[in-house]
């Protein structure tokens, strides 16, 4: 956020702001957001679906969740963040972990940036009836590469909405070198 910017309010998790007659949010305790593209030696992607308050639905996504946002770990690297969410929320670990960029996730309405990893040499460590912290109630789907506008098409005609940004990390993954082919 620009030092510029008016605050106009400040949440416990979002802080609204105003700057040359723009208001717009930001994170009031993160200081960044990851995404993890996660495949398997099977090219499968895991994605995840949760019910999502703002747009009343389920979502499928990719694992993603926020840097920095703990007590104690306000310095959190982005890498470490994208490490705790994979496994948090799908209960996988990788051995490889790639930058694939970033880049804004709304820029007409928050300066979140969201930067996406690429993580492969998947390995499951644990089991549960569902992933996630908290109130988080995440359904694992592991969907094969070829698979996936079928698979996104069908969740979406069942009620679900689909993030782009599984879209975004896919396209930046085929130009990565270690993405498997």
């Amino acid at each position: 956020m620009s030092k510029d910017a008016e605050i106009l309010y400040t949440g416990r998790y979002l802080q609204m702001n105003r700057l040359d007659g723009w208001e717009f949010a930001s994170r009031a305790n993160a200081k960044g957001v990851v995404g993890v593209l996660a495949v398997t030696a099977k090219r499968e992607i895991l994605l995840i679906e949760q019910f999502r308050p703002p747009l009343g639905k389920f979502v499928v996504e990719l694992p993603a969740g926020l840097a920095g946002d703990e007590p104690y770990k306000e310095h959190e690297p982005l890498l470490s963040a994208a490490q705790r969410e994979l496994l948090e929320e799908t209960g996988h670990q990788a051995r490889k972990w790639f930058s694939l960029g970033d880049g804004p996730s709304s820029a007409g309405l928050t300066d979140e940036m969201i930067t996406l990893f690429l993580a492969l040499e998947l390995l499951k460590v644990r089991e549960l009836d569902h992933f996630g912290t908290g109130r988080e109630r995440i359904r694992l789907h592991c969907v094969r590469i070829p698979e996936i506008p079928d698979f996104l098409a069908r969740r979406q005609k069942e009620g679900s909405a689909i993030d782009f940004k599984i879209c975004a990390a896919l396209y930046m993954a085929q130009r990565h070198p270690m993405m498997p082919r």
